[in-house]
Order: structure tokens, then C-alpha cells, then sequence
């Protein structure tokens, strides 16, 4: 994964204006404004002037807590989208992965929360239980594959078991691989850790 222009532009930099700050978010310099006005958004304003500055730790903050992509801040992380009812095995996948200060997680419980989380969060890999209620496994592998993303996602089905004519329609449908949570989980550590940038 390569870095963009926005890391060389923002690297090394540690104070940001309202000014630098509303086009990393992608909002006007007055949203940036109010938001600091009000204590939403900390930093210090320049002895003397109207002038305000935003350390960068603090921009960083204000973006995870509003969803807001931080590439631009940081070395480019890995996103990953895990679509399951069971929090519990999101855990030990992360603390198997290493590299934790390069990857992002986000859970979706249903297939139309998925598809909301992808709209802003641009996962480069989507762990996927087909087996939810609520969520047409091949209808969001095609979903995520077709989507507004610039770059369309790993789907990975993260299941116990799979039905051989089920899985035949998830990979007709778009999915890339299919792994089995108890028993194949080295194995998804190891895809997962391929997909790290260096």
C-alpha cells in the first residue's frame, strides 16, 4: 500500500491551522472553528492574533471519534471490516495480528450496517459471516465489490461451516476466500498480516 500525497504533504508536521485542519477533515474552515470554539476540537489560539493552532495527537483524536479516515496523519493503515453478531471473535484475531499501530477495525452486526461503515470507512479487507439473520451473504459480497470504494475490498467469509452450494454462490458473488473461524485462524492471520503496508 502505497503512501499518498497527503502523508508526504502532512509528515512531520505537529501544529496544524483551522485552515490545514478543515481540508484533512474535508469540512469548511468554519465547522473547523466552531468545533475548537466550543472545546470539540483542543488546541491553542496564537498569542495576539485571531489565529488558532491544532496539535496534531488532538487532530488525530477529533477524527477517530467522528469516523473520519486519518491516513492523511498517519502511516497508511490497514482498515478491516469485520460483519459478525459475535464480538468475542474479533479479540483474539487482534491480538494475533500484529503491527497493531497499523491496523483499524470496525464491526457491522448486519448486512446494512456494513454497507454503511464501508461508505466512510473503506475497508481493504471485510471479514464476513454469511450466516447472520438479516444479511444475504452473496447480495453483500456483490454490494461491497460494487460499491463507491475506490479500491474494492478483500472479502474474506469467516465461517464454522459453510455449505458446498453456499460457498459456490458466495465466490460466484465476489467473495476471495473462505476460512473457517475454529479452525483455520492461523491461517487468516497470516492473509491478514500479507495485506500489512510496509
Amino acid at each position: 500500500m502505497a503512501k499518498s500525497e497527503g502523508h508526504r504533504r502532512w509528515a512531520g508536521r505537529e501544529l496544524f491551522s483551522t485552515g490545514e485542519a478543515a481540508e484533512i477533515c474535508r469540512v469548511s474552515q468554519q465547522t473547523i472553528i466552531r468545533h475548537f470554539d466550543t472545546g470539540r476540537l483542543r488546541g491553542h489560539r496564537v498569542p495576539g492574533s485571531r489565529f488558532r493552532r491544532i496539535p496534531r495527537g488532538e487532530l488525530i483524536r477529533f477524527l477517530r471519534e467522528n469516523d473520519i479516515r486519518t491516513d492523511a496523519l498517519e502511516e497508511q493503515a490497514l482498515r478491516i471490516l469485520v460483519v459478525d453478531d459475535d464480538p468475542s471473535f474479533i479479540e483474539p484475531l487482534r491480538r494475533r495480528v500484529g503491527h497493531a499501530d497499523h491496523v483499524r477495525w470496525r464491526l457491522a452486526t448486519s448486512g446494512f450496517g456494513a454497507g454503511l461503515i464501508t461508505e466512510r470507512f473503506e475497508p481493504h479487507i471485510v471479514l464476513l459471516e454469511p450466516r447472520l439473520p438479516e444479511v444475504d451473504g452473496p447480495l453483500v459480497c456483490r454490494e461491497l465489490k460494487a460499491g463507491g470504494a475506490r479500491t474494492a475490498p478483500l472479502v474474506v467469509i469467516v465461517s464454522e461451516d459453510v455449505d458446498p452450494d453456499d460457498a459456490e454462490r458466495l465466490l460466484d458473488a465476489g467473495a476471495d476466500e473462505l476460512v473457517r473461524k475454529s479452525r483455520d485462524l492461523d491461517a487468516l492471520v497470516a492473509r491478514i498480516e500479507r495485506e500489512l503496508p510496509v
